[in-house]
């Protein structure tokens, strides 16, 4: 189901779902039909990791690449539940999220930085709730605040069940947090990676028509 609701390229459109999970080939789509796009060229370049663990979200908003682009994906807005602050920060802002199988999330999280953690890890166990690991192993040796792609540690198949969990959690925290009465449903839609139909459905999400033979997959893994 997807609302069309006239939007306009004024208003924010934040990609919330999870790396591996068609972010890139959302940024594409946009950028193909004339949308501005900040994807994770400009998180890196701005550094808006670190000033998300720093809890300085006025300075993501206040940086030029945050004000002059109209659609993000790939940064902090995929990070646990920062879509809620965005949410009311820019009450005219919209989300997508697509979601896959759990499954073929994690064969693609391992694929992609050949069996090791993708990007920061002290970030990435941030994310994943694997922060005990972490510490055990590095003790206070990190720095959040670096950029630094290391991929320190294992991302392996003993991981699988824990990755799942918290992919699939996190997907469910999204999806009712939209559907709470006390939240405005028609700013959000929700479609699987997989879903044919889905380059349309978007398009007439956020109010506009796309040609009917419009497809792109960027970063498919092998």
């Amino acid at each position: 189901m997807f609302n069309f609701l006239g939007k306009t390229k004024k208003q924010k459109i934040f990609c919330i779902s999870i790396q591996r999970t068609g972010t890139t080939s959302v940024g594409d789509f946009f950028e193909k039909h004339n949308y501005r796009r900040a994807g994770w060229y400009h998180s890196k370049e701005n550094n808006w990791g670190k000033l998300y663990f720093d809890g300085n979200y006025e300075a993501i908003f206040s940086s030029m690449d945050f004000k002059n682009n109209d659609v993000f994906e790939d940064g902090p807005e995929s990070i646990g539940h920062f879509y809620k602050y965005l949410f009311h920060r820019f009450p005219n802002s919209i989300f997508i999220l697509l979601t896959r199988d759990s499954d073929k999330w994690f064969n693609s999280m391992m694929s992609h930085s050949k069996g090791k953690t993708l990007g920061n890890t002290f970030r990435h166990c941030y994310m994943y709730q694997r922060e005990t690991e972490y510490y055990k192993v590095f003790g206070e040796k990190h720095d959040y605040n670096q950029n630094k792609i290391d991929n320190l540690l294992p991302l392996t198949e003993e991981y699988r069940q824990h990755y799942k969990g918290v992919y699939e959690n996190r997907n469910r925290h999204c999806i009712d947090f939209f559907k709470s009465q006390d939240h405005n449903n028609s700013r959000f839609i929700h479609l699987d990676l997989e879903d044919n139909d889905k380059w349309k459905k978007i398009a007439a999400f956020v109010g506009f028509t796309i040609d009917e033979a419009f497809d792109v997959h960027s970063n498919k893994s092998a």
